[in-house]
């Protein structure tokens, strides 16, 4: 299956040299371009992509409010990686919360950003701990309480998963550290998100910081 790629980034250069590299992989495919998130919703109801590379800073209309709209509006909607100049980046963690499924910084490789599409494309997330450790830090977390409550929602072996997820670790390795199989981590992963309502590892990462169930320390 070929995954279709739309590239948005107000910066002419950077969505040639994207589509450039994405253009020569068997697998893969430009199936459009936009300069601004205003463009974004419309393009994704009329092209259809798999994946959107989203470039988190725009003049008129960023990546956070555009990747908001395509969640909220588009039935179906693709995966999102958004690209940005810093990892410390505050709208990173901001697009990371709307429910982009991870981000890349510009300067990254080629096979980097190559990998990332097909990671995600197949449902995968790019989980970065220690920058959305760092990012969470700066935030601090919720009111007294909220931690508490967490508690009570998860089981003991759902939280010790959340915990490893927040490690960046696979459900591979999250299952030889808990000595239960692959499966059995799967079943508990998915429990975690449906319980959290966070649609992949990475919002259900930052919402585990940000009400202080996990500390950035």
């Amino acid at each position: 299956m070929t995954i279709k790629v739309l590239l948005v980034d107000d910066e002419r250069l950077i969505r040639a040299g994207l589509a450039a590299l994405i253009g020569a992989e068997d697998d893969l495919t430009v199936v459009g371009e936009a300069s601004d998130g205003t463009e974004v919703p419309g393009e994704v109801s009329r092209l259809r992509p798999d994946v959107v590379l989203m470039d988190v800073r725009m003049p008129w209309l960023d990546g956070i409010q555009a990747t908001r709209r395509i969640l909220g509006t588009v039935p179906d909607p693709p995966r999102i990686i958004v690209v940005t100049t810093f990892e410390n980046d505050e709208y990173v963690y901001d697009a990371l919360k709307a429910g982009a499924n991870g981000f890349l910084l510009k300067r990254a490789r080629p096979e980097e950003i190559l990998q990332a599409i097909r990671m995600v494309a197949h449902g995968d997330t790019l989980l970065f701990p220690a920058a959305i450790r760092a990012l969470a830090a700066r935030h601090g977390p919720a009111p007294d309480g909220a931690a508490a409550r967490w508690h009570g929602r998860l089981t003991e072996r759902e939280a010790d998963v959340l915990r490893l997820m927040a490690k960046g670790r696979s459900n591979a390795e999250i299952a030889a550290e808990l000595f239960v199989s692959p499966q059995t981590v799967k079943t508990h992963v998915g429990n975690v998100l449906g319980k959290l309502q966070a649609r992949d590892r990475t919002q259900a990462v930052i919402l585990a910081y940000e009400t202080g169930f996990i500390t950035p320390g």
